[in-house]
């Protein structure tokens, strides 16, 4: 396994919890999945948004290159399995990009996320296969 890049960002949950009372701010942010998903998380909205906003600036530091490029938020869709295990899913733009900056086409993203009362935090690793 080749580390071909990573990522961490810590955020302020309290930003976030002003901020997705916006509903533009979590159509410029989020994914469809994502919103949708977040109706199963009542008890803890804000942790479940932080964390994949959080998720998102590591992921693009990850790749080194920031929001830039024409990579957006939506770009980057943030899912998590039954078990609750994280995970990252790229669009195709995303998919183009990796393989011109990277040079390879089988790759893997470990992502891991948490949160506290005040900050949520999250780790990005890209890596080849």
């Amino acid at each position: 396994m080749k580390v071909l890049g990573n990522g961490i960002d810590i955020v302020s949950n309290l930003r976030i919890k002003k901020s997705i009372k916006n509903k533009i701010f979590l159509q410029r942010i989020y994914t469809y999945k994502e919103i949708k998903s977040s109706h199963n998380k009542k008890k803890n909205i804000v942790g479940y948004f932080a964390k994949r906003f959080a998720a998102k600036e590591a992921f693009v530091k990850a790749l080194g290159v920031g929001f830039r490029k024409n990579i957006n938020f939506k770009d980057i869709n943030i899912i998590s399995n039954k078990n609750g295990k994280p995970s990252i899913g790229v669009n195709k733009k995303l998919r183009k990009f990796i393989l011109q900056k990277f040079k390879i086409s089988k790759y893997k993203f470990f992502l891991s996320m948490s949160d506290e009362k005040k900050h949520s935090i999250s780790f990005v690793i890209i890596s080849g296969c």
